[in-house]
């Protein structure tokens, strides 16, 4: 069969993927945990790619996610003090890569689409569903920082499918 003809994708595995045996337990079974697909934008502009998201329900509504503190992301929220959270639809893998860092960004994560600017941070045009947050708090977990946003605004749109990643790729629910 010819590679191309996978989807159009030269290789029909990632060539840089950490084998499973070299991976911790805990890595693993983080990756058997099916996680929705977001975006995290914040003025400045800067983004982030979270996979890592929870919602807790309550007055106030509470955002949970795990954020690489060395990102430019993790700056402009320390300086700004609000974020956007945009759940992701599988006609945004490219544009989750993107503010993955796994696909170039020429002129920057905002610089393809159209962009909605918000009191929160940029959100996509398209984007039908979104909540903007206040930074609440943080802490070191894991590998990560820990970051807590009080929901001070809700846009509730279509339920499109979500961008699911599971076992270190993209999917989506049927």
């Amino acid at each position: 069969m010819n590679p191309n003809e996978a989807g159009g994708r030269i290789h029909s595995t990632d060539p840089f993927a950490v084998p499973d045996s070299a991976k911790s337990p805990v890595r693993r079974l983080r990756g058997r945990f099916a996680a929705p697909v977001t975006i995290w934008t914040t003025p400045g502009p800067a983004g982030l790619t979270v996979s890592s998201t929870v919602v807790a329900d309550g007055d106030p509504g509470r955002i949970l996610g795990l954020i690489d503190e060395e990102s430019d992301f993790w700056d402009a929220v320390l300086s700004s003090g609000v974020f956007a959270v945009v759940p992701l639809t599988p006609a945004d893998r490219q544009l989750a890569d993107r503010f993955a860092g796994l696909m170039p960004a020429p002129g920057g994560l905002f610089a393809t689409g159209e962009w909605r600017q918000t009191a929160y941070g940029p959100v996509p045009a398209e984007a039908s569903t979104w909540v903007g947050c206040r930074l609440d708090s943080n802490r070191p977990c894991g590998w990560a920082v820990l970051v807590e946003g009080l929901i001070e605004s809700t846009e509730i749109g279509t339920s499109a499918s979500p961008l699911v990643h599971y076992r270190g790729r993209y999917t989506e629910l049927a």
